[in-house]
């Protein structure tokens, strides 16, 4: 069977330490032990990379060390990422403050992903956002992009 190949947003790094919120940091830790395991190939993109890079320390060193402890691809970033993700922010989906955000679903369509895994609800993981990822993306030729907590994602354990 084919393995499940998995965007990672930055919510879902720094959730691994977000023991504040007890239930989604238990969730994606489960799902970092399913990476961890090789259930899912993991994808980053330097937009992840430069999010991560404007974190304090000693958070900077924390979450890196997490990150470390996967095998994961860094995608490359390339003009068609850019030219898809403006058309996103062209169609109103987001606001121009959110390109990055914009830019995690671009990576994830255009290095033909299985899904966006995140737990940034405001603007990623809502009703909104999906919907107006799905239309550019059909109407630009790209595959439909599902969006998960990682919650849904470990749902089923094995």
């Amino acid at each position: 069977m084919k393995k499940l190949k998995i965007y990672l947003d930055t919510s879902v790094i720094g959730h691994l330490d977000a023991t504040h919120v007890p239930e989604r940091h238990e969730d994606t830790h489960k799902l970092w032990q399913a990476i961890q395991a090789g259930k899912y190939e993991a994808y980053i993109s330097p937009v992840v990379m430069g999010e991560l890079n404007d974190c304090k320390e000693p958070t900077l060193s924390v979450l890196l060390r997490h990150l470390l402890s996967i095998k994961y691809t860094e995608l490359q970033e390339t003009e068609e990422v850019s030219t898809l993700a403006a058309k996103y922010l062209k169609a109103g989906i987001l606001k121009e403050k959110c390109f990055d955000d914009c830019q995690h679903f671009a990576y994830a369509c255009v290095y033909n992903c299985d899904m966006v895994i995140s737990w940034n609800f405001r603007h990623l993981v809502n009703i909104k956002t999906i919907s107006g990822v799905k239309s550019v993306n059909a109407i630009a030729g790209y595959k439909e992009m599902p969006i998960y907590t990682p919650t849904i994602l470990v749902a089923g354990g094995d």
